[in-house]
This record gives structure tokens, sequence and C-alpha cells, in this order.
């Protein structure tokens, strides 16, 4: 398989903690294979936990109540998950968050980036955003705040705000969070149109997956 280039279809949502945990292992499978010749992009598709989320997001205290019963619960899942995270590098810092976010426009903003820089540049829009929420406890569902990430991370000046105060991209990215639906849950990796990892496993065992795939498809 040695000189192999193949995409793999990466399916999160940015408000999903364990899908940053699933793109720091799956950041060191694709090392692992490149390693061996096996060159990888990876191309961003959206979903969305929380479709029916407000736009304008609600108070994360309110939502891990509604979602699990009550704050004290949410915060035993959150001290789990830290630790989980502290494992991969990540410093999720989950006090910090204030609001939960509806994460359609951070979606709207990795696709920008895919169009204007290709793989590379989506790649670090997913992690700017993962950081920014998990570790800054910034509102990734405010545009100024998103705006902000797109420039940072290399978009043309203004082109990020340009496209968050219009309805640009917008359908295609619901659209094609709807479609994700049928998964259940993320994260989730497709090469040619098969599901081959669903969860944050661990790189070793994403990397095998893509090489079973590989060889299944060749």
């Amino acid at each position: 398989m040695a000189g192999t280039e193949a995409t793999l279809l990466v399916v999160v949502d940015t408000v999903c903690p364990w899908c940053w945990v699933g793109k720091r292992r799956l950041d060191r499978a694709v090392a692992m294979l490149a390693g061996e010749g096996l060159h990888l992009s990876r191309q961003w598709h959206p979903f969305q936990l929380n479709p029916d989320m407000p736009a304008g997001g609600m108070p994360r205290a309110e939502y891990r109540v509604r979602k699990f019963g009550s704050v004290e619960r949410g915060r035993q899942l959150d001290a789990r998950l830290a630790a989980e995270g502290a494992r991969d590098g990540i410093p999720f810092d989950f006090e910090r968050i204030e609001r939960s976010p509806n994460s359609l426009d951070s979606h709207r903003l990795i696709r920008l980036a895919a169009l204007e820089g290709g793989a590379p540049l989506a790649d670090a829009v997913a992690e700017a955003l993962f950081s920014a929420y998990f570790s800054e406890g910034r509102d990734i569902g405010d545009p100024t705040v998103l705006a902000a990430i797109g420039d940072a991370a290399g978009l043309p000046p203004g082109r990020a705000a340009a496209m968050l105060h219009s309805d640009e991209l917008a359908k295609e990215v619901a659209d094609d969070a709807a479609r994700a639906t049928g998964l259940g849950g993320v994260p989730a990796v497709i090469l040619d149109r098969q599901l081959i990892i669903s969860g944050a496993q661990p790189a070793e065992a994403m990397a095998e997956a893509v090489r079973t795939a590989l060889r299944t498809a060749a």
C-alpha cells in the first residue's frame, strides 16, 4: 500500500469533547500511516448533537441540567473526560465554558476554510475551534468569535466575517449535518462511503482500521 493516497471523511461536532479526543488520536494515526507511505487527507463533515439548540445557544449550566439531570452529574462526567483528554495532551477546561452554542456556524467556518485553503487550513480551523471552546471557554456560536478564529487560522482577512454575516454555505452545511444523523454518534470516519471508525478509538486501532479498509478496497 506504499504510495497510496486517500481522503478520510471525518464526521464531528465542534461541541463534542470526544470529537477533539478523536481528532488528536486520528492526527497520530495519520502520522503513523504517513511513515508507511500512506498519504491521507481529511475532509470534515458536520454533525450536530443538538440540532434544536437555539441560534444564540443557552447557558451551559441550563443545558447540562437538561441533558444529565443536574450540574453535579455533568461535572462528574467532565472530570472523567478531562482525565482522558490529558492522556492525549488536551487541556480541557470545562469550568471556563459559560454557554452551549449552536454549532452550525462553526461548521460553516470549517467548510469555508476547506474551500479557501484546502484540507490543511480546514484541519487548522477544526483544531482551533476545539481549543477555543473547550480550553478557552469562548462562545463558538458567536460570529465575532468565529471570525477571529478564522482570521487567526489563516483565512483571508475579513473573509470569515463576510461569510458569517450572510447565508453562504448555510443550507449545504445544514443539509450535510442532517444527512449525518443516521450515524448515531461521533466522531466517525468514513472511507469510500464505508464507516471504518466509530468513536474516539486509540490511534493504533484507527491506523489499523484504515489499513484494513485500504487492503479490502485494493
